[in-house]
């Protein structure tokens, strides 16, 4: 009987990341992990539009910083209860992606990514111009942390890393049984010829749409996450070099696979947290890791390690095939 499977490594690891606050006994790496996992959130949006669809969007940044700040406003300034709040700030933020998503996918390819940076740079305008509502670059404060559900609590550093994970692991358990779907394969059917897909059928726009509307919906939800996490927020969680930071976790990580963003995520975010004595400096070391991923792993490392994975067992099959070959020529 075989233990080291996929499925038992996944149940291990799941494992470990809820005995984790017991093993590490310092809020520090609480800190980083919990701000990784809303991250990741962020990116496995981005990676079901980008990596399964095919269209790269650099808005999403921008309804990272709607979902922050629409959960801030309405806790902060309209008193509302924490968890109405959530709710509403992930559905402001998919109705904002409808429409926008109404006109966005109605371009293709580089023109789409054009058109969505801007539109994450005009999200960021908006809230950093917008001083009578968002308070401009003095930011929001006082953002209040999770409300009680009965007797839990997430006043500690713990209870919001149970949070966050369990919130991550939705969105991963979502995001594996969109791509497992036929809605999955739809995806991947438009990105791989969206032509071809309209001969046989498929009502294309509605499915990009959807997939739009789906990823802004992560990116909203990790942004009141954020929001709850941090207490503070600035337009500068909307800015483009937060996009950019988004979309090399997911090109690290693996592009168009389930692993890839939370991997990328976490090597990138523990690295960046250890070379905090370079600041700026840092980028002269991400900025060649990206380039030397990009050339040779162009589907990251978790694609990566699939291919080699796959080469294996068809190298193995290979073999046995070889083998029975010989047997029957000496039979």
């Amino acid at each position: 009987m075989k233990i080291l499977t996929k499925r038992n490594g996944i149940i291990a690891l799941i494992i470990f990341a809820f005995s984790f606050p017991f093993i590490a006994q310092n809020d520090y790496y609480l800190h980083m992990l919990t701000l990784s996992f809303i991250w990741a959130i962020a990116v496995y949006g981005i990676n079901l539009l980008s990596g399964y669809t095919g269209y790269l969007s650099l808005a999403h940044a921008g309804f990272f910083a709607i979902g922050a700040y629409s959960l801030g406003l309405l806790t902060v300034k309209a008193g509302m209860n924490f968890w109405l709040a959530l709710v509403a700030a992930c559905l402001i933020t998919c109705t904002i992606g409808f429409l926008i998503g109404l006109i966005a996918l109605r371009t293709k390819e580089h023109f789409f990514a054009i058109y969505t940076l801007c539109v994450g740079y005009i999200i960021y305008l908006v809230i950093d111009k917008w001083e009578g509502l968002t308070e401009g670059v003095r930011g929001l404060i006082g953002i209040p942390a999770p409300g009680n559900i009965g007797p839990i609590t997430f006043d500690t550093a713990a209870s919001q890393y149970y949070l966050v994970l369990i919130f991550l692991l939705a969105v991963i358990l979502i995001v594996y049984r969109i791509i497992r779907s036929l809605t999955g394969r739809t995806y991947m059917a438009i990105r791989n010829s969206e032509d071809l897909a309209q001969t046989i059928g498929i009502s294309t726009m509605k499915n990009k749409l959807t997939a739009f509307v789906l990823s802004t919906f992560f990116a909203g939800l990790a942004g009141a996450l954020y929001a709850s996490f941090i207490r503070f927020i600035g337009p500068d969680i909307g800015s483009t070099a937060i996009m950019f930071d988004l979309l090399m976790y997911l090109l690290v990580g693996g592009i168009g696979t389930l692993s890839g963003p939370l991997v990328g995520t976490l090597l990138l975010v523990i690295l960046s947290q250890n070379l905090q004595f370079l600041q700026e400096y840092r980028m002269l070391i991400f900025g060649p890791l990206l380039t030397v991923i990009i050339i040779f792993y162009p589907r990251g490392i978790a694609g990566a390690f699939f291919d080699w994975q796959r080469k294996r067992k068809d190298n193995e099959l290979s073999g046995v095939r070889s083998e029975m070959h010989i047997k029957a020529e000496e039979g």
